[in-house]
């Protein structure tokens, strides 16, 4: 019986991961980071600089010259070839990282049952799947870094998986202070001249490339694409999404990640003195994803890896918040819960539920002692968990639930620029300079709007009164400033998008700052016709 039901688990892993490997390949933008990689290295095979790469969709190279070296093979061949090799080695990468995670949580008559139920649920996993859609690198780096977290290669050699793993990408280093902290003094040691001899090996073989990633690319985190955006799940990325001036944002990040950082890895020393190296070191993974300032979905592996094992712990309290994060791990709570959300201030927490669901992790470290010296007759009664659930649970999403939007908290916002204007999506009321001024009056500015599926667009022309406009996404919010673009001779255009208009203020300013004309109201009644088009009902009246 034992026997079959774990046949019948792998079968089950079997067929999601051919499942989602052969939906990936339908995608027309599919593995678009694999791409990135060997279009970037033939770029520097045929002479140019590696990080003045860009892929038709913008796409630059934004991983260390040792990186290069070891992405080297997937410029020899055919891509496609590449691409399913690619596929294949991410799923046998799963299965890597659930076997030494299921081998922490295995224990009694089911024990069998554990590792490929935990591959099943990566597979499932927003994090795993985004890996495999986009040809991710962020799976292996997870591979490396638990094994050496967890101690599982020869003594002599630990530390090495380490250096190599922040050779590729840099923030496997906070698993050099873990060793630190542990007494892992030549772990440490191993760590770090490894990741200075990958390091020095880039240097030699493209010394040009290396000078400018370690003077210049290693500073441009905003290469990476827009860091405000919900996919940086990040505590960086949820500061973005809160609107901060850029004076207190670097000085609030620093802090909050030094807190965070500092906890987490009391945490997973004590998690360690205690004989959980796996728990530790998925801890510490966790801070890295809240650390970083980029932390995209396919870099999130570490909080599944954490609802698993929270899963799989004593008490009602710690299983019911494993089985909390691992739903946030898979299901995307701002999208499936959008039009239950009353307030703006339960939909900033949906949206950002990843990144303080790991922040929470790192500050409370799977239950530190508790969970250390738990044992089966130590067990807290289900009743009181239940109750400490319930309540932890009501008071969060009561805190929230009072709550403005967030001041700035629009992710999807974007201005749009002189270079743009071709694009009929983003110009639509009107093209060229004659119906451009047919289109303005003697208003301020005059505007349509055009509803999407995740944003709207607004477009509209302004008078030559107008020296400045801005817009407000949220009360109290940091304005964000409207180019005014002339195109052609006549009036100035201008274009931008927005998630919502419930709360969007325009204001144009005169040349003394003089704010002349302001739009709330018109810009809800402007959606509200936009939006009644678009489902084929008869425009709103004035």
């Amino acid at each position: 019986m034992r026997d079959r039901r774990v046949v019948a688990l792998w079968s089950v892993f079997v067929l999601l991961a051919a499942g989602s490997s052969a939906l990936v390949t339908l995608r027309p933008d599919r593995l678009s980071d694999l791409h990135i990689y060997r279009g970037a290295l033939l770029h520097l095979q045929a002479g140019r600089p590696l990080y003045e790469f860009a892929a038709e969709n913008g796409g630059p190279f934004t991983y260390p010259p040792f990186a290069a070296l070891v992405l080297w093979p997937v410029s020899a061949v055919a891509e496609g070839v590449v691409q399913g090799v690619w596929l294949a080695l991410i799923c046998l990468a799963v299965v890597a990282i659930a076997v030494p995670v299921g081998r922490v949580l295995a224990g009694g008559p089911r024990r069998h049952l554990v590792v490929p139920a935990i591959a099943c649920a990566l597979m499932l996993s927003a994090p795993v799947q985004s890996n495999l859609r986009f040809g991710q690198v962020s799976v292996f780096i997870v591979l490396l870094a638990l094994l050496d977290g967890m101690g599982v290669p020869p003594a002599r050699l630990r530390g090495v998986l380490v250096g190599v793993a922040a050779a590729i990408k840099l923030t496997p280093l906070l698993f050099v202070v873990y060793f630190l902290v542990t007494g892992r003094y030549r772990d440490a040691g191993r760590a770090v001249v490894t990741f200075l001899a990958c390091a020095a090996l880039g240097a030699v073989v493209l010394p040009a490339e290396s000078w400018t990633y370690w003077t210049e690319a290693v500073r441009k985190t905003s290469r990476i694409g827009n860091l405000a955006s919900l996919g940086n799940q990040s505590v960086h990325g949820m500061l973005l999404r809160l609107g901060l001036d850029q004076e207190s944002l670097p000085l609030l990040w620093a802090a909050l990640v030094a807190v965070v950082c500092a906890v987490a890895l009391l945490r997973a020393r004590h998690l360690a003195a205690h004989g959980r190296p796996g728990h530790a070191a998925v801890l510490v993974g966790c801070a890295t994803v809240a650390a970083s300032p980029v932390s995209w979905t396919h870099h999130q592996i570490w909080p599944v890896l954490a609802a698993m094992l929270l899963i799989g712990a004593d008490g009602v309290a710690r299983r019911v918040a494993g089985g909390a994060l691992l739903v946030t791990m898979v299901v995307s709570l701002g999208v499936a819960l959008r039009p239950v959300s009353t307030t703006s201030g339960v939909q900033f927490l949906l949206e950002n539920a990843r990144a303080l669901g790991v922040g929470v992790l790192c500050l409370a470290g799977f239950g530190g002692a508790a969970l250390a010296a738990a044992g089966a007759g130590r067990r807290t009664p289900a009743a009181r968990g239940w109750l400490r659930v319930g309540t932890t649970a009501a008071l969060a999403v009561a805190f929230f639930a009072v709550q403005p939007l967030p001041a700035g908290a629009d992710p999807t916002f974007k201005a749009y620029a002189l270079s743009d204007v071709a694009n009929p999506r983003y110009f639509f009321v009107c093209r060229g300079p004659a119906e451009c001024a047919a289109y303005g009056t003697d208003a301020p500015v005059t505007f349509g709007t055009r509803r999407e599926k995740t944003k709207v667009r607004v477009n509209g022309v302004v008078s030559p009164a107008v020296a400045r406009l801005e817009y407000h996404s949220a009360p109290g919010g940091a304005p964000r400033v409207i180019p005014l673009l002339a195109p052609y001779p006549g009036p100035r255009t201008f274009s931008f998008r927005s998630a919502t208009m419930t709360h969007g203020r325009l204001v144009a300013y005169a040349a003394d700052g003089r704010p002349i004309a302001t739009y709330d109201e018109e810009l809800a009644a402007a959606l509200a016709v936009s939006g009644a088009r678009r489902n084929g009902a008869p425009p709103a009246g004035p």
